[in-house]
């Protein structure tokens, strides 16, 4: 299997709902075929609707849009009120934020994401190194997949 990752030890995180990964700068969030079916669902809308009014194309793949704020920041079309409107039905890219590549790189990279991330702090329950490595391949098999 190779040498252990540097949090073999596990990571602490615990999301809080601040919202504030659906917000900033501007970012991608990929959506599949079937996450689209089950939030046009739960919205009550159809499947072509849903693509419509919250769907991007980019690169051949579909993406879901953002609004620009005010203030310059680029929110998720479902966050309201600093909260994910399909919460239930999010995609698997926020499903298992903060679990992602770029963030487990390396100890300095996972400081960086808890700079913008208040979840991944020190009282946070201990989320075993298997766990991690779990999302994480389902991240890489569903990018894998997509492309």
């Amino acid at each position: 299997m190779g040498s252990l990752p540097w949090y073999k030890e596990g990571l602490r995180f615990k999301c809080t709902g601040c919202g504030k990964c659906c917000t900033g700068g501007p970012g991608i969030v990929w959506i599949t075929e079937a996450e689209m079916e089950k939030i046009a669902a739960y919205l009550k809308i159809s499947l072509s609707a849903f693509k419509r009014t919250y769907i991007r194309h980019i690169d051949n793949r579909f993406a879901l849009i953002e609004r620009k704020t005010p203030d310059g920041e680029y929110d998720c079309i479902f966050l309201k009120d600093k909260k994910c409107m399909v919460y239930q039905d999010r995609p698997l890219q926020c499903r298992t934020f903060p679990w992602w590549q770029q963030n487990l790189n390396s100890e300095e990279s996972w400081k960086l994401a808890a700079e913008e991330c208040e979840g991944i702090n020190e009282e946070a329950p201990l989320i075993s190194c298997s766990e991690i490595q779990a999302t994480l391949q389902k991240t890489n098999q569903s990018e894998s997949s997509s492309n």
